[in-house]
């Protein structure tokens, strides 16, 4: 076997770890919904969002979206946490990865949730209409996705630290819901770990999709007592689970999962244990919590998604273990070829979590 003489950081680069990405781009804090699929930018101009424009997915091995693995300098948390960063403090989530990922979540999520959540919000006392925050909302995919499933009224409160991706979640949200009802949006910025129930007043329910599993013990408790006081559900969906399954199978399979889990876990990171720290959290401040699996299930037409996410799922497992690169190297090469070839299937665990918090002003459970 070769010897080798890189750095950690050599070493991730070379299983293709994501690059430093631009700053945030500005875009107005508060956004009115157009009903529109399309984008567009701060000029009015209709944009591109597909990211595939211009190279192949599978086989352009030196593109990776930031967003499908480790990010920028290795000292920085890699979460949706809302806090205000400087004029060059680079993007977590790019939109292109956003939207590439967004057809297997929207399969992923569970809809069995969805009844116990409809009672609760047809439950509430004295409401015209459903107030939703969504936190972390990126480009805006869990208001896309639930919106339609729900009757009536809805104003959507979209939380992100990135204002390039609230002006894509605004200009892109629903504007109908289930029933013909109206749908409305605004955008703020500001930090998930310090929410608290006056944040909530007057909320019918809070969603999340990919959250908990960046979040820290402690916040995710914070998040719990905020909701628990303003008496509002959770749906929070899409939490890593731990488990991957790759089809055929190879005996390096296990050692990438085992660091990748590790790398989620740094610096007090829930990662794959995040769905048990919140149920434990919510239960806790008394909310009924209930769970359903959520995986993504990648096969031919999902090309583009695999390679992305395999690259960053390599990245981020040698980023944990530098010395796993040389053998990581190959595996991720001959991966990506079975993806390209259309014959590779992965299974990605996730978890689905609704947390029906105790109710105030005498709403039913």
């Amino acid at each position: 076997m070769r010897k080798t003489t890189a750095t950690p950081a050599d070493l991730a680069r070379r299983v293709r770890a994501i690059p430093p990405q631009p700053g945030p781009r500005e875009a107005a804090d508060t956004v009115e919904a157009i009903g529109t699929g399309a984008v567009v930018d701060a000029t009015g101009t209709t944009v591109a969002t597909d990211p595939v424009t211009g190279t192949d997915p599978v086989t352009e091995t030196d593109t990776v979206i930031a967003g499908a693995g480790p990010v920028g300098r290795s000292e920085e948390r890699a979460t949706v946490r809302l806090r205000e960063g400087g004029p060059d403090e680079p993007p977590r989530y790019a939109p292109e990865w956003l939207e590439l990922r967004e057809g297997a979540d929207a399969a992923a999520r569970s809809l069995d949730l969805l009844d116990p959540l409809r009672v609760r919000l047809a439950n509430l006392p004295g409401r015209a209409g459903s107030v939703i925050h969504d936190l972390g909302c990126g480009t805006g995919s869990m208001g896309r996705w639930l919106a339609p499933r729900l009757d009536g009224a809805q104003h959507w409160i979209l939380h992100d630290r990135d204002p390039y991706l609230l002006h894509f979640a605004a200009v892109a949200s629903p504007r109908s819901a289930a029933d013909g009802s109206r749908v409305t949006v605004e955008t703020r910025r500001g930090d998930v770990a310090r929410l608290t129930p006056d944040a909530l007043v007057g909320a019918s329910l809070v969603t999340a999709s990919a959250l908990l599993d960046v979040l820290t013990r402690e916040e995710v408790d914070t998040l719990a007592a905020a909701c628990a006081g303003a008496g509002c559900p959770a749906l929070l969906t899409l939490s890593v689970a731990g488990r991957v399954e790759l089809s055929p199978a190879d005996p390096l399979d296990a050692e990438i999962t085992a660091a990748f889990n590790a790398h989620q876990r740094r610096d007090g990171l829930l990662g794959p244990d995040a769905v048990t720290a919140a149920c434990e959290a919510f239960a806790e401040h008394g909310a009924t919590v209930k769970l359903h699996p959520s995986a993504w299930r990648l096969g031919p037409d999902e090309r583009a998604l695999t390679a992305q996410w395999l690259r960053g799922w390599v990245g981020a497992a040698v980023e944990e273990r530098p010395e796993l690169a040389e053998r990581a190297e190959v595996y991720l090469a001959d991966r990506l070829a079975a993806c390209a070839a259309g014959e590779l299937d992965v299974v990605v665990h996730h978890s689905d979590l609704l947390a029906l918090a105790r109710p105030t002003g005498g709403a039913a459970s």
